[in-house]
């Protein structure tokens, strides 16, 4: 396997403390990926997200990055976010959030769409909490009901990708995807999840094909990981949206904006491991 990670001289310093920052992107190869995480290349990514495991294992903050954040992407100028992953592949859309958020990415791992399918239908179904009814464009005739939802794999794939059925499109297709993996979470905290270990069993084998990882994201780098998290609650996870000023042009592209000042304050927050401090401000227009 090739370096996942780029040029150590391009990167941002070793953090000081014990915290983890993991990189989730969501492909849409409609398929099983492959095993090498490289062969990604030429791929757009359309859903991002860090996670932040502070050092002290006691809170987990997720922040999504929208996929058309024009952002600067080394060599390339600017660009939306997610032409990062097609330009350069893992290593080139690692260096370009480690210059965003300030800090290292410690390990990566991609998921394809399909895979939300398999993880739902593996635990039995998922709940979650609709803010927006809405229509879906993907499956004819299916409507999702504003509050509780108990969704279905397909339906579970449905609602992560939609946004044409939203004004403000992607942005609540990011809070949906923030949604959908809260009641993925609330499921596998569960006891009745973690007290069976068939339905765990099910679930990672549903998840294998549609995954892939750095070489270092090991089974037991995640069992270790996971011990160590055995007392985070939902209570102690805050899912959030990277900041941003609205959407713009620039061409002929429909691109949204970062907003920098905030995203200097989330740089400190996470070089300090003091995510738990930082106040999410309301989106554009909110």
């Amino acid at each position: 396997m090739e370096e996942v990670f780029p040029e150590e001289t391009t990167r941002p310093a070793t953090a000081v403390n014990a915290s983890q920052n993991i990189l989730l992107m969501g492909t849409d190869t409609r398929g099983e990926v492959s095993d090498d995480i490289n062969d990604v290349k030429g791929t757009r990514s359309d859903t991002m997200m860090v996670v932040h495991i502070s050092a002290a294992r006691d809170s987990v903050h997720i922040m999504s990055i929208m996929r058309d954040s024009w952002v600067d992407i080394p060599g390339h100028g600017k660009a939306k976010m997610n032409a990062a992953l097609a330009f350069g592949g893992v290593p080139l859309a690692v260096q370009t959030i480690e210059g965003m958020i300030g800090s290292r990415i410690d390990r990566v791992a991609l998921v394809d769409f399909e895979g939300f399918k398999g993880i739902t239908n593996a635990l039995g179904g998922v709940e979650i909490d609709n803010p927006i009814a809405f229509d879906s464009s993907s499956i004819k005739g299916k409507h999702f009901e504003l509050g509780l939802n108990t969704l279905n794999g397909e339906e579970a794939l449905a609602f992560v990708r939609e946004r044409y059925a939203f004004s403000d499109g992607d942005y609540q297709r990011a809070r949906n995807q923030q949604i959908y993996i809260k009641g993925v979470l609330r499921k596998i905290l569960s006891a009745e999840t973690l007290t069976n270990p068939v339905t765990i069993n099910n679930l990672v084998s549903s998840v294998a094909p549609y995954l892939t990882v750095d070489a270092e994201f090991t089974s037991a780098y995640a069992a270790g990981l996971g011990v160590e998290l055995r007392n985070i609650r939902m209570d102690d996870m805050t899912f959030f949206t990277m900041p941003t000023l609205g959407t713009g042009m620039e061409g002929d592209q429909s691109v949204v904006y970062v907003d920098p000042e905030q995203m200097a304050l989330i740089q400190q927050h996470f070089r300090d491991d003091t995510m738990s401090e930082y106040q999410v401000p309301p989106p554009p227009g909110g």
